[in-house]
Formats: C-alpha cells, sequence, structure tokens
C-alpha cells in the first residue's frame, strides 16, 4: 500500500527545529500581515515535538497507491477531471486536495472538488475560457464548467509568502526531497485538520500525505495540523469547520483538539453574521443536522448560533427531559433523512422549519392544528389537509410531544371553520417567528420565557430580506399549489423555490408526526402482546 516512505531523510535537532519555525509561519500565513509577530513562536506549537506531530519530518512523509487506500476515479466530478487533464497537458502540476480527497478515501460522495496546482492565477485564468479570479489577499480562481463552480488554487501565492531568509533555511534542511514534495509541504502546513491535509493525483494515482492525514482518518479522529490552540486563535472558524466534520463524519477529536475548542469557542461570535450563517447552513443543509446540533450543544456553541434553541433545550435538561427525544430533535433527525451532501437545501428551509418550531414553543397548539398545517404545506390544498386531518381524528391517533403540543381537551373533533382559523394564527405566529433570527429585541423577548438562560448577545443571522423571504412562505392558504408529484425535486430545493420548501417542510413535520405516533404503538405493544398471550393460555391454545 505504502508506495514511499523517506526514511532517509532524518533531520538533526537544529533543523528541525528551522522547519518547525517555518512550518509556524506558513500556518500564520493566511491569517497575519506581513512582519507581524514574525519571531514568536508560541510554547504550545514549540511544546509539540516534530516527531509526534510528524509534520517536519520528511521520515514521516508517506505517498500511497489511491487504487490500494479505496479511492474510486469514477466519483470524481466530470469538471474536476476535465480541469486537472487540461492543466497536466500544459506541463502545471494539478492535484485535487482537502476534503474531497477525505471524502474520496471514505467512500463518500464529495460536497464539493477544490484543486491546486502549479500554474499561476493568470496562467488558470488563461487556460480557462470561463474564469474568474476572486479574493484580493488570497486570490483562487472559480472555474466554471458544465454548470459548476470549481475552485483552483495556486501553489505560487503560499510559496511567495516564505521570506527569502527561511526559504533558504527551508532549501538546506530539505536538500534530499524533491521541489514537488517541498510545494506540497509547505501547502499541507497551512491546512485546518490533518484529515484535510492530502493530496491526490488521479492521473498517477498517487495520494501523498505530509500530515499524518491518512492515519487519522482510519482512527476516526479530527485533529489540527498544528497545535489547537494557535490554530483556533489565529482562524476561530475552524472551530465551526471542525464540529462540522466531526458531525458529518461521525469522528472524535483528538484530546488537546477537543480542549482547545471548549476554551476558545466564545471566539466564534467574533466572525460576521454573514459568515456564521454559511457554517451553520453547511451543518444543518447536508444530512447531519442532528449531530451537529449536538456537538454544537455540548462544546457551547449553540447558545451563540441557535440561542433560542440552546435555552429551549436547557430547560428541557432542567425538567429531566432527554434532549434527544424532544420535538426539535426528532424534526431535524427527519431533515437529515431527506438531505445528503449531494441532496443539499439551502438555509431557507430550515429557518422555516425552526420558525415554525419556535412558534409552538411559543403559544402550544393542539396536534390537530398542527396536523393541518403541515398536511397542507405537504399537500398544497386546504381541502386534502382537511381530509387528512378529518381521518387521523376517525382513527383516534395522538401526539404527546411536550411543550409544543397540546393535550386533547375536546371529545369531539374542532369544526373546519375553527380548524381554519387556529391555522391562520398559527401562521401568523410563525411568520413573526422568524424574527429570532434578524431581530435582536425579538430575540431577547422570545428569551424571555427561559428565566434561567444567558443574557443573549444578541447576534442576528439574517438580513430583513431574508427574513421576508422565509415568512412568506406561510403568508396564506392559497388552494392553488397542488402538487403533481410528492417525491422532492432537490434541483427547485437548491434554486431556493418556495412551494418546494414549504413541500419539505410540511413533510419533515408530518414524518416526525407520523413516527411519534408509530413510537407510542410500539410502547404499547408488549402490554397488548401479554394480554393475547394471557386470553390464549386462557382458552387452552
Amino acid at each position: 500500500m505504502t508506495i514511499s516512505k523517506r526514511s532517509d531523510l532524518l533531520l538533526s535537532p537544529a533543523k528541525l527545529s528551522s522547519l518547525r519555525s517555518i512550518a509556524f509561519q506558513l500556518q500564520r500565513w493566511k491569517h497575519t500581515s506581513p512582519g507581524e509577530n514574525e519571531d514568536l513562536v508560541p510554547k504550545e506549537f514549540e511544546a509539540r515535538s516534530a516527531q509526534e506531530a510528524g509534520l517536519c519530518n520528511p521520515s514521516s512523509w508517506r505517498t500511497y497507491d489511491s487504487r490500494k487506500v479505496g479511492i474510486n476515479k469514477s466519483a470524481i466530478s466530470q469538471p474536476a477531471w476535465g480541469i486537472i487533464r487540461s492543466l497536466q497537458q500544459k506541463g502545471f502540476e494539478a492535484y485535487l486536495v482537502g476534503g474531497c480527497v477525505r471524502d474520496l478515501l471514505l467512500k463518500r460522495v464529495p460536497k464539493d472538488f477544490d484543486i491546486i496546482t502549479t500554474a499561476t492565477n493568470k496562467q488558470i485564468k488563461k487556460q480557462f475560457r470561463r474564469c474568474i479570479i476572486v479574493g484580493r489577499r488570497f486570490p483562487i480562481c472559480h472555474v466554471h464548467m458544465v454548470g459548476t463552480i470549481t475552485e483552483v488554487s495556486s501553489f505560487d501565492t503560499i510559496i511567495k509568502d516564505v521570506e527569502e531568509g527561511k526559504e533558504d533555511i527551508l532549501r538546506k534542511a530539505l536538500h534530499t526531497c524533491s521541489e514537488k514534495d517541498i510545494v506540497r509541504w509547505k501547502d499541507s502546513m497551512r491546512r485546518d485538520f490533518t484529515i484535510n491535509g492530502l493530496f491526490f493525483d488521479p492521473a498517477k494515482s498517487r495520494v501523498y500525505d505530509y500530515v499524518n492525514g491518512l492515519k487519522d482518518l482510519r482512527s476516526s479522529r479530527v485533529t489540527t495540523v498544528v497545535s489547537a490552540h494557535l490554530s483556533f486563535s489565529e482562524d476561530c472558524a475552524r472551530i465551526l469547520r471542525g464540529l462540522r466534520i466531526a458531525a458529518r463524519l461521525g469522528f472524535w477529536f483528538s484530546e488537546e483538539t477537543a480542549a482547545a475548542l471548549r476554551k476558545l469557542s466564545s471566539s466564534v461570535s467574533t466572525l460576521s453574521k454573514e459568515r456564521l450563517m454559511m457554517e451553520l447552513n453547511f451543518m444543518l443543509a447536508y444530512g447531519a443536522a442532528k449531530p451537529s446540533i449536538q456537538l454544537l450543544k455540548k462544546f457551547g456553541l449553540l447558545e451563540i448560533l441557535l440561542p433560542f434553541h440552546a435555552a429551549y433545550l436547557d430547560h428541557q435538561d432542567k425538567y429531566k427531559v432527554d434532549y434527544t427525544s424532544t420535538m426539535f430533535m426528532k424534526l431535524i433527525s427527519s431533515l437529515d433523512k431527506l438531505l445528503s451532501p449531494d441532496r443539499p437545501c439551502r438555509c431557507t428551509l430550515w429557518l422555516g422549519l425552526l420558525a415554525f418550531h419556535i412558534s409552538l414553543v411559543r403559544n402550544p397548539e393542539e396536534a390537530s392544528v398542527v396536523w393541518a398545517l403541515s398536511s397542507f404545506l405537504y399537500f398544497g390544498t386546504w381541502s386534502e389537509a382537511v381530509e387528512f386531518v378529518k381521518q387521523l381524528d376517525k382513527n383516534k391517533k395522538s401526539v404527546d410531544f411536550l411543550p409544543e403540543i397540546k393535550a386533547l381537551r375536546e371529545a369531539k373533533p374542532m369544526s373546519e371553520k375553527m380548524l381554519k382559523e387556529k391555522v391562520l394564527n398559527l401562521t401568523l405566529l410563525v411568520r413573526s417567528s422568524v424574527n429570532a433570527f434578524s431581530c435582536k429585541e425579538s430575540l431577547r423577548e422570545y428569551l424571555t420565557m427561559f428565566p434561567e438562560a444567558p443574557e443573549c448577545s444578541g447576534k442576528v443571522l439574517i438580513s430583513v430580506k431574508k427574513r421576508d423571504y422565509v415568512a412568506k412562505l406561510f403568508n396564506d392558504l392559497d388552494d392553488n399549489r397542488r402538487r403533481e408529484s410528492y417525491d422532492i425535486d432537490y434541483e427547485l430545493l437548491k434554486k431556493d423555490d418556495p412551494d418546494e420548501i414549504r413541500f419539505v417542510i410540511g413533510k419533515v413535520f408530518m414524518d416526525t408526526l407520523s413516527a411519534r405516533i408509530e413510537d407510542n404503538v410500539v410502547k404499547k405493544q408488549p402490554l397488548l402482546k401479554n394480554k393475547e398471550e394471557r386470553m390464549g393460555m386462557q382458552n387452552g391454545s
């Protein structure tokens, strides 16, 4: 499996120390201005030996045959293949890099494909007709091909950052290494996590590993490339990326990484609302919302990103309720079953879903009212929603979510007129509940129902324009939305189509309520079975 191992490239302690210093500079490159604290190497970083980290000693570098480590080239998108071939045909090195290599090794569908090349940004732009250079300080190329956008970055940007004096030290320390190895190693040192620091050349079927990434991948471990405290201090967005990766893959954090996460978690509040929203959408829109929420709660980040739901879950904990059995957690679990990295949604869907839930926490409703709104969103017509609720009432189906669902008080079902009035009132409440994500004053007001909740920082995530778009999903009970199919159209979902979003929100609620009914039936089955057995014994069967 291992193609090469640089066991002959043992370096002296002095050279290893120089390499660690250069590695530190490469790590800091993206986050500090030139000349700022150049000679400052934190104790946390110095404390990690090169042998332990496996970063600065060429004897730990590995090259693998991609076929023997389980990569299926057919999983690579055609645009990514086309870009790599075009660059290599022009004499440039080109590799898949980062999360897509990780996902290919895990036999998962990559969310996207990132490419890095020895070509400069100008050369990349010249090579592809539909290419745009974006970013000023850290420019990359967006290559448009076959309806997709592929990010292509240049090694040249990273190489320029290392000062000439330190570049000389690097050359002397790694004089026995190839130029290509040095270039790849330098780039790997600026990566966030070891499992994201792998390079894959599909043309040569080679995977290059300079940071023990494959070892951590096989151990299901998320660990930073350098000291976690340093890494998160320099870029606190890595905290959210780490949680997202662990949630999506079901991985665990190394002890050092977990400790730094806890210590520095509050620093993510310094990020812009746009960046927070982007990271939160990555967590909730790709089929891993439940584990993401669990990790956000565990590391104290949920109160920053979703303060209302953090207070809600803490309130349930106070009353000894297993928070994983709450309506909120069941809803996002139902959502996860419908989404995946290759079938994501946009934030409008989960914002609407959470606003619906917030409205029920603020003002609990009878099950028939929740069923009616959910089935209206699902079927698209009020007449079908009413018929569905009548059938539920006839079959005596009950749901016991607390505090969101009221206990049934009336012996007979409510009239259609009363049902419609209550559903209309609920839609008004859902629309106002969207303010929890856009208005500081509204968020603080909603949190007053949880006296034990910590003081809210007032961080909001969305603009007024986005708030209005989400609220409009619940505008009326128009009967002109009858669906032709009850399968999800994921292309429409990606385009943020309001009718498709309504349908999926309705489906998530109906799936969640139906599952609760089934759970209640299962709980009763042992009692029914025992009764049947007793009757059978009495009858002599």
